[in-house]
């Protein structure tokens, strides 16, 4: 019997993100150079890396057609300029791409067939909008497997307002204020920068480099927030203000055997405790986290009380509230998205999983009072994702 193989997160970068479309400062970048841009980033990180080393190379995309198709994690790595020896594929699970990429090479890491290996995402949603080019089986909806409103986001955020008539629209809105706050204060404390990898960008005023995210409203208010059209229904709750936008952006994330870390000389900034995803009705695909959190729990013996950060990936404000609600914590608790999250930030879906764990990693070096931390999201035809991590710079002293 193979033993198990503890593994740990070295290191993760990404590109800042762009709003999508035409006026998005992406437009003209193809989607797999924003990986290559971010693989590249994270290897100059860490010059004396033995490339022939890595094992394999794990990139997702929600739509893997064009420039985002062509088995991604393979053609990154060429043109990253890693040996021919490092293969790679490509991965999907909608918004949990990344995080989907982390956990297959963390079980291959765990079983003793991988020692190091790199796993991301990318989402030009500009180029690829979420559901270009698919053909949904229509037994989906002639044999009523899944009702029509499943296959629109937006439509499944406002089916969890109704099943939960405690999550109001109010709510929802103070919640994306102070997303868009946290998220700014951030920015302002530098915590954002280290992590990012500045991209070359074109457009008709000529050459640039993007350094931040594009989508930031630092200047949003609640009577903004208050006053913007319900598009997915009549006097609907779901606005563009308390959801994540459209946008394009790449991560990327080394990961490691604990074994092999410490034979190269890496220094692990977060330890694989467990993880766990589980599917849910898809017209309720937001409550997703709350049944995967909870298998993550269990299978690493812990409560939610024990977790000390949390990174809810904010794909609409009410389906982190969903659990919030279900765990019994406060909208405003300072152990949730310290630094902001997707509304502000932005959510080119198969790239955010690693974005969350990039934060979390970077506030567990200035948290050492904090042993364990979630990275957790809700997936597109009723799923979520859930990643338990502990802090190796956990000093068992309580925060004063």
């Amino acid at each position: 019997m193979a033993e198990r193989h503890e593994v740990v997160f070295v290191d993760g970068v990404r590109t800042p993100f762009g709003r999508a479309g035409e006026k998005g400062m992406y437009w003209n970048t193809r989607a797999d150079d924003l990986v290559v841009k971010a693989m590249v980033g994270l290897l100059e990180r860490h010059p004396d890396l033995p490339k022939d080393r890595i094992d394999d190379v794990a990139i997702a995309a929600t739509t893997q057609t064009g420039d985002q198709g062509l088995t991604l994690g393979r053609s990154a790595a060429i043109l990253a300029g890693l040996p021919k020896s490092v293969p790679g594929f490509a991965i999907d699970r909608m918004c949990a791409g990344a995080m989907t990429s982390v956990t297959t090479i963390s079980g291959g890491i765990a079983f003793g067939a991988y020692d190091l290996a790199l796993a991301g995402g990318v989402e030009h949603m500009g180029r690829h909008p979420m559901g270009s080019g698919v053909d949904p089986n229509p037994r989906f909806l002639s044999e009523k497997l899944v009702n029509a409103e499943a296959l629109n986001m937006g439509n499944t955020a406002e089916k969890i307002h109704d099943r939960f008539p405690q999550l109001t629209k109010e709510r929802a809105d103070h919640y994306a204020l102070r997303s868009q706050q946290k998220a700014a204060a951030a920015y302002d404390n530098g915590k954002f920068q280290p992590d990012l990898i500045p991209v070359a960008i074109q457009s008709d005023a000529g050459w640039g480099l993007a350094t931040r995210d594009e989508a930031l409203r630092p200047e949003t208010t609640l009577e903004g927030l208050a006053s913007l059209k319900t598009p997915f229904r009549p006097h609907g709750r779901v606005t563009a203000g308390n959801s994540s936008g459209l946008n394009d952006g790449a991560t990327i994330s080394l990961l490691a055997s604990e074994a092999t870390a410490k034979e190269l000389g890496l220094t692990a900034k977060m330890k694989l405790v467990s993880f766990a995803f589980a599917g849910v009705e898809p017209e309720i695909m937001g409550i997703g986290p709350v049944p995967s959190t909870e298998k993550a729990l269990k299978k690493a013996g812990l409560t939610i009380d024990q977790i000390g950060l949390f990174e809810l990936n904010e794909a609409f404000a009410v389906q982190v509230l969903s659990l919030l609600d279900h765990f019994g914590i406060d909208d405003d608790d300072p152990r949730v998205n310290q630094w902001g999250g997707a509304i502000a930030i932005g959510h080119p879906l198969a790239s955010s999983g690693v974005r969350l764990m990039i934060q979390l990693a970077a506030q567990f070096k200035e948290r050492p009072d904090v042993q364990y931390g979630l990275t957790a999201m809700c997936v597109g035809l009723g799923q979520g994702g859930s990643v338990i991590w502990e802090n190796p710079y956990f000093d068992g002293k309580k925060k004063n």
